[in-house]
Parts: C-alpha cells; sequence; structure tokens
C-alpha cells in the first residue's frame, strides 16, 4: 500500500508521514493521476522521434477514449504540415469546393476559339491567356514578332493566293501524254527563281567541262491515242469455266457401268445399313493417295456405300477416288479460282456441292463431272460450311457463310429460299437432327442455335461464359447427341432433342486442336469418337483414350469413318496426302 501511495499519489500532496512502528496513518489514492510520460526524453523534439510516444499519441480510429493524460506542452504545439489553403480565417471552417481538388472556375470558349488557339500554340509556339485580357503564354518572342495573331489571321489574302497560283506552271492538256503541252495535272510544278526546271529555256546553256561533249538528244513527242474502255478491262472471269478429267483405267466395264456402280465382288456387302457392323479401332496404314498439291479441307464418302472418297483441297481441286480395287484416281473436278472450302454428297450421291473462297457454290455431276449450276449468296460472301438436307425429295441446302448468315437454296430453281440471320460471327457448322426436322449451327461467337427447318428464328440460343468456339461437329448414329470439337482442346456433347443442353458427363480430353479447324468424328456403330491433330480414340460410353496412333508429321486435319467397314478411316494432313487406315 506504500508502493501504491508512492507511486500515484497526487503531485500536489505531500507523502504521508511514517509513524515510529513504520505504518501510515493515512493513505490517499487518485483515479486520475498526472501521469508524466517525459521518462525517456525531456525534449519535444526527441518525442517526435520517439516510435512508442508516438504510438501512444496515435489512437485507434475505433477508440472513445484517452488511453493517457496528454501534457499540456502537447496540446498548445502549433499544427504541423503545410498550411490548408482552403480553411478559412474565422474558425476551423473549410472553404467552399466545387471540385475534388478545389474551386473550378467555368470558362466560356466557342469550339472555333479554342481550335484556332491549339493550332497556333502547334505551329508558333504561343498563344493568348484565356484568364488574363492581352496576355501570352509560350514563346513570347515570336508572340512579339507576329503582334500576337493566331493562324486565321496570319492567311494570306486572295490578292497574295492569286499571285502564289500565278506561279504555278500549265496543267496541259489531258489528251497529250508528252511534248509541249503534255498534261500535268497535279504534279505541274511551282516556277521558282532558286530552281531550273527542264522546261526552262535556259537550261542546257552552261559551259561543259574540258572531257565533257554536248549530246543533244532527239525528243520525239509521241502523240498516243486516247485509251479504250477494252484496253482497262479486266481479264476474263474464270468461275464459270469448268473441266473435268477422268484418270481411272476404264470408263466403263464389261456391262458398261461406271464408277458409281457399288461393287458387289467384295467380302462385305456395301448395301448394308451403315452401323450394323461392329466397329474397331484401326492401327495400321494400308494406303496412301498423293495428288494434292496443298492441304485438304473436306473429305467425304459416298453416302452409305463408302466405295468411292471425295476429296477437296487448297489447290482449288475437287478429286474422286476409288476405295476398292485399284485405289486409283478416278476423276478430278477443275472450277474453282481459289481454296475449296468445303463439299458434300447429295442424299443420294449422283450430285454434290462445293464452295470456295472465290465466293462460289457450285453443283457436280459425280459421274460425267459437268457442273450443272451456280449459286452465289445476296452478299457474295464466303461459304464455310455446305450440308445437304439428308432428305431425298426436298432438293435443298443450307450455306453458313461468313456475313454471320445461313442461306438456303433449292438446287431446282437455283433461288433462295430462306435466311437464317441470328448470329454474329461467321457460321461455322450445320447439323442436321430430330429425324431432319431441325438443325444446330455454331458460330465463332461462341454460341450454339437451333433451328426448325424452314423457320429463321432460332428456338434454342447456348452461349455461356465458358464456352469456346465449336468449329466441328459429328452427329451420333442414335440421333440423341452431337459431338463438337471445341477451341479449348476438348470435345464436348450437346444433346440434339427438345432440350439441347450439354451433357457435362461426356468430354473427350488429350489432344491438341487450338488453331486449326480439327475434324470430329464418331464411329457408325457410336462406339468411338475420333479427333484429328494426333489421331487420338475415345469410347463414347467411359469418355477414356483407347488409343493414339501419329498419323502425320504435321497436324492431322480431317478424318473420316469409313461407313460400312469395321475398322478403317481415312485422315489427310496440311501437305495434301490421304492415308487409309486400317
Amino acid at each position: 500500500m506504500a508502493l501504491l501511495g508512492d507511486q500515484y499519489a497526487s503531485s500536489d500532496e505531500e507523502a504521508p508521514e511514517l509513524d515510529k512502528a513504520g505504518t501510515t496513518t493515512a493513505t490517499t489514492v487518485v483515479a486520475a493521476p498526472d501521469v508524466s510520460l517525459d521518462v525517456w526524453s525531456h525534449s519535444i523534439r526527441v518525442f517526435e522521434n520517439d516510435p512508442m510516444r508516438l504510438q501512444l499519441m496515435l489512437a485507434k480510429p475505433t477508440d472513445t477514449a484517452l488511453t493517457y493524460n496528454v501534457p499540456y506542452a502537447d496540446l498548445a504545439r502549433p499544427a504541423q504540415g503545410p498550411s490548408n489553403p482552403y480553411k478559412s480565417t474565422n474558425g476551423n471552417v473549410l472553404k467552399r469546393k466545387n471540385a475534388l481538388t478545389g474551386d473550378a472556375q467555368e470558362a466560356s470558349i466557342s469550339d472555333a476559339t479554342f481550335t484556332a488557339q491549339h493550332r497556333t500554340f502547334q505551329s508558333l509556339g504561343y498563344t493568348k491567356d484565356p484568364s488574363v485580357n492581352g496576355a501570352y503564354v509560350g514563346d513570347l518572342a515570336k508572340a512579339q514578332a507576329f503582334g500576337g495573331r493566331d493562324i486565321i489571321q496570319m492567311r494570306p489574302s486572295k490578292e497574295e493566293s492569286a499571285a502564289f497560283r500565278r506561279k504555278r506552271q500549265r496543267k496541259g492538256d489531258a489528251s497529250i501524254v508528252d511534248g509541249e503541252g503534255a498534261y500535268k495535272g497535279p504534279w505541274a510544278r511551282y516556277q521558282d527563281e532558286d530552281l531550273i526546271y527542264e522546261d526552262d529555256p535556259g537550261f542546257g546553256e552552261e559551259e561543259l567541262a574540258s572531257d565533257e561533249e554536248y549530246i543533244e538528244e532527239a525528243i520525239v513527242p509521241a502523240r498516243s491515242t486516247a485509251v479504250t474502255k477494252l484496253a482497262s478491262d479486266y481479264q476474263d472471269d474464270l468461275t464459270n469455266t469448268e473441266t473435268t478429267e477422268f484418270h481411272g483405267t476404264a470408263q466403263y466395264d464389261y456391262q458398261g457401268r461406271t464408277y458409281m456402280h457399288v461393287p458387289q465382288d467384295l467380302d462385305i456387302d456395301l448395301r448394308n445399313e451403315p452401323g450394323t457392323q461392329k466397329n474397331y479401332i484401326p492401327k495400321k496404314l494400308i494406303h496412301t493417295w498423293k495428288s494434292h498439291t496443298k492441304a485438304i479441307n473436306a473429305l467425304r464418302f459416298f453416302p452409305n456405300s463408302g466405295h468411292l472418297l471425295l476429296s477437296a483441297s487448297a489447290d482449288t481441286k475437287v478429286k474422286l477416288w476409288d476405295v476398292y480395287h485399284n485405289r486409283e484416281l478416278l476423276r478430278t473436278y477443275s472450277g474453282h479460282t481459289k481454296s475449296v472450302t468445303d463439299t458434300t454428297f447429295s442424299p443420294t450421291g449422283t450430285h454434290f456441292l462445293t464452295g470456295s473462297y472465290d465466293r462460289f457454290l457450285k453443283l457436280w455431276d459425280t459421274e460425267t463431272g459437268t457442273c450443272t449450276s451456280r449459286f452465289q449468296t445476296p452478299s457474295k460472301a464466303i461459304p464455310h460450311v455446305i450440308r445437304f438436307h439428308p432428305s431425298t425429295d426436298t432438293h435443298a441446302f443450307l450455306v453458313g457463310t461468313s456475313d454471320k448468315k445461313i442461306i438456303q437454296f433449292d438446287t431446282r430453281s437455283g433461288e433462295m429460299t430462306q435466311e437464317y440471320d441470328h448470329h454474329l460471327q461467321a457460321v461455322n457448322t450445320i447439323t442436321f437432327c430430330d429425324d431432319n426436322r431441325r438443325f444446330i449451327t455454331t458460330s465463332d461467337d461462341k454460341s450454339l442455335r437451333a433451328w426448325d427447318y424452314d423457320i429463321p428464328v432460332p428456338i434454342k440460343y447456348i452461349a455461356e461464359p465458358y464456352m469456346y468456339s465449336l468449329v466441328r461437329a459429328a452427329p451420333h448414329p442414335n440421333g440423341k447427341s452431337v459431338a463438337f470439337q471445341s477451341g479449348d482442346n476438348q470435345i464436348v456433347v450437346y444433346a440434339s432433342t427438345d432440350r439441347f443442353r450439354q451433357n457435362r458427363k461426356k468430354s473427350f480430353r488429350g489432344h491438341n486442336n487450338a488453331g486449326y479447324a480439327i475434324d470430329v468424328g464418331v464411329s457408325p456403330d457410336g462406339q468411338f469418337v475420333v479427333s484429328g491433330d494426333s489421331g487420338g480414340f475415345w469410347d463414347w460410353k467411359t469418355c477414356k483414350m483407347w488409343h493414339k496412333i501419329k498419323a502425320d508429321e504435321g497436324p492431322v486435319v480431317r478424318v473420316a469413318w469409313h461407313p460400312q467397314e469395321s475398322s478403317k478411316l481415312v485422315t489427310a494432313g496440311l501437305e495434301g496426302g490421304i492415308k487409309y487406315w486400317d
């Protein structure tokens, strides 16, 4: 208790005296004593540099009471730091501000005046001070030299401009190409006293050196006639010139049949319904077709039988190959002037369509090689994907173009019958579903849309933030799902029934397809999924990769299952070769 009194006694009271027995006669306890915190420093300068004192000084924002008694010297100390320019002299009231950083005053100036002053400062280095009348900012020496005039005031007068234009040479006659009075037009020069032009009469009268010899060049003026319209025409349009060439051993067999006849002298019956046989994964290369000189853009087997293979290439050619017997090149179809983007057989296989970067669509006769019809979209867009309607009695086909539209044509009339315009970027795929009553389209706008056939309003629109562009599609044989090649190195599956939603349980990964429009295919029995790039095979049910084959040195961009064989498919890359696997 003596210690308590000794430590916390008031400074105004004297310490109590102890009696002879050593006990206190009276003890006084002060609840709020005057505690001096100057035990570490007796100087204000030391206090400012003292971290512990500063920590006590700075209370928490949430505190509602002081944690110690502040000395009077600290309370009376003047404010530190720069003065507040917005603090009023009458009390602590701050001056009014109309902006976050201070007081901003509005000034009215026309756009023409501001533009003139801005151009004057850019050209001459000075301009008027808008806050002070008659004052200038910038290069004051130039402002004094030019009298403070701006660009508008320093424009030459009409008389000066006319005198300057009179110094220019004459434009000449447009009918004269060379010689005197030839047409110069906007290239006519200005007559300058410091320059000597070849047209001046004094040119050439200079004295020659001792080792020079004057040679007079006789210039004969050429009086050429006006250019006719035929001379300025472009070259002939070759888009309407189609040719074909047969390369096979014989065009007809001993019974007078062409290659269109489905062969029946094989170990397999090609007239069966596709998907009736169980499929297996191919493992070895059995044949290679080489004739194209550039990348293959499309591979299509003949419908149902698959005894013929159609290939479209970037070398502007479309070729037909024999899958059986001699496996030779049968026919070449030439008619496009640029790379062929896509091709597709009609449901019966008697005709096929091709689209090209020359913006034309052409209908060919498979047997004779003649071009029977030509089509072009109203906007002359590039066709990216072409699909015949699977029904044999509709005579219609759909074209997905680069201008975000899907155009429907009739092959008999050659006219456009419908236009589907809801995508935001180029169309990539068209897939018929639901017994050919509907079709699904994908685009570079990272969306999927489902349509009722012949109705230009989508019935389903899917565009999720995590979606990538779906560049290729392959319908499953069961008719309930469609596999899409996604741009994020995976194959996604969407239902092709009424709901058209993604099956999140099915996702095939393990290959690289970013940067290329890699084909995806489903085996005829629906058991396996195959993709380009590294030649990967997945199981449809478990989504596990079964096998990988190195099909080419470069990326494998095209792949197609044979509709009848149990384990055969074709692949193609950027080199132009087509490989047949078993």
